[in-house]
């Protein structure tokens, strides 16, 4: 018969055990396991057509999901979470604030987020539009707002609270995947 050593309250396999489920959390980041995206990868200002996106149709959404997103700032960080009351993480605060401005239920998933916009050319960036980056050696890992004037919200887990950033911050612009959009281009 096999016997689990946790079963005898060995405090230091169990903490063992629980360092190495905060590690894997912690690796997981804001999104559940990622979709396989199509084999087209968008390179930063370059736009590609991949059939049916998520659309808003009313422009003045745009200026809402701003103004909505910078009455989230300082929010908790929390891997999973999906609301204000419980800790956002980055694809949990997109999908949150698009649902309370147009009603529209976006996937909790920073790459099915991507997979169902419309990809933009960097240069096209519109307030409310949707940012990516790798930032766990996969595509479309971390998302956030684009806000204007070369800066974006988001809710990282590294400080633990929804903040804005400049997209030409090192560590983000380095790791920019590319622009996506709710709206329509014309």
């Amino acid at each position: 018969m096999l016997v689990s050593p946790f079963l005898f309250g060995d405090a230091v396999n169990r903490s063992a055990l629980l360092a190495a489920v905060a590690t894997a959390i912690a690796l997981s980041a804001c999104s559940t396991v990622a979709p396989t995206l199509p084999s087209v990868r968008t390179v930063p200002g370059q736009a590609t057509d991949q059939g049916q996106h998520v659309q808003l149709d009313n422009p003045g959404d745009a200026e809402q999901i701003v103004l909505f997103s910078y009455g989230l700032l300082g929010t908790g960080y929390r891997f999973g979470g999906r609301n204000p009351e419980a800790g956002l993480d980055c694809s949990g605060m997109v999908s949150y604030v698009v649902e309370q401005v147009s009603g529209v239920r976006l996937p909790h998933n920073a790459a099915r987020i991507a997979a169902q916009t419309r990809v933009i050319p960097t240069g096209s960036l519109q307030p409310g539009d949707l940012v990516f980056f790798n930032t766990q050696n996969r595509p479309y890992s971390h998302m956030g707002i684009y806000l204007g004037d070369g800066k974006f919200i988001h809710a990282p887990s590294s400080k633990g609270k929804v903040r804005v950033e400049r997209m030409n911050n090192r560590y983000f612009a380095q790791r920019f995947d590319g622009a996506r959009s709710l709206f329509s281009d014309g």
